[in-house]
Order: structure tokens, then sequence, then C-alpha cells
């Protein structure tokens, strides 16, 4: 198969995937490297398709059902998984996460985290990595896909009850 070809594929693999898929699964796929896969993803990117790399792989956002929110939290690395499953167990998805950097600005980390699998999965790959919040004095944002306004509700609840919450 063709570079073109595999491209091609690639992006109707993502289109039709309904779970990230990782750039050595899709290396496996296409019997080729992993950086092969790479270098095809940011190709297919610069192109103008709209794939995201998440922790678990590669994804092609599809429009979301509900209310799109953000909340902001602070709290230290041991606070982490806490306050996801606070928010995962109320119904909604932690899209991503974002802090605001001195030197960089608004730096945005797509996470897509939908249960407590995927909180664990996530968590499992941040050992021994600093969480982003950790520039910001642990002050960060995660935007939310929610069902309904009664579900961030609760999430607000919830990590008000950690005391995680951030509220100026």
């Amino acid at each position: 198969m063709q570079a073109g070809e595999r491209r091609k594929a690639i992006l109707e693999l993502l289109r039709q995937a309904s779970r990230p898929l990782s750039a050595g699964y899709l290396a496996g796929r296409f019997s080729v490297s992993r950086q092969a896969v790479v270098g095809d993803v940011a190709l297919l990117r610069a192109s103008g398709a709209d794939i995201s790399a998440t922790p678990r792989g590669y994804v092609i956002l599809k429009a979301r059902q509900g209310l799109i929110r953000q909340v902001a939290c602070r709290h230290d690395g041991l606070g982490m998984e806490a306050e996801l499953c606070a928010v995962v167990d109320q119904g909604c998805s932690v899209l991503d996460v974002i802090v605001d950097h001195p030197v960089y600005g608004q730096l945005t980390g797509p996470l897509q985290l939908s249960s407590r699998y995927d909180v664990g999965q996530f968590l499992s790959r941040c050992a021994g990595a600093r969480p982003l919040s950790d520039l910001t004095g642990g002050i960060h944002l995660h935007t939310l896909s929610c069902p309904d306004e009664d579900a961030f509700r609760r999430v607000r609840e919830s990590l008000g009850a950690l005391g995680v919450l951030w509220e100026g």
C-alpha cells in the first residue's frame, strides 16, 4: 500500500472508531513503523484533518450531545483520581485539562475520559509524570461534556465536597 492510500485508510479508521486508536495499533494494522504512523497523522493534520492525540491514542472528535461546561479546580497530584472519578461518576466526560502558563499561555491536554476505566488507564500512564497543573500550583480547568444541567450541578457539588472546586 502506498503512503497516500495508507493515510486515507487511517483517516477512515479514525472516523469509524468508537475509541482512540494508538499509533502502535495503526502501525500493526498497516505493517509499518509507529513513526510512520506518527508522520502520517502529522500530514493528515497539516492537510486539515481534525485529529486529536489523547493519552489513549488518536481520535476524530465527534459532535457531542448535551452541555459543554468548564470547572476550575485546585489540588495536588494526589487529588487527581478523586477529582476525575467525581466527574465521570455523575455521567459527564472530562474532555481536557487547561492551564495558563506564564510563558506559553494556555496549554491544553486532551483527555476524553468517560468512565472509571478510562480514569484508571489515564492514571496508569501518568505514573512517573507530572500533571500540567503542577505548572500552576495545582490550579487548572477541565472542559466537561454533561448530559444536562443537573449532571453538571452534581459534578460541582461532588468537587466541592472533595475540596477541589476552585472558586478563587
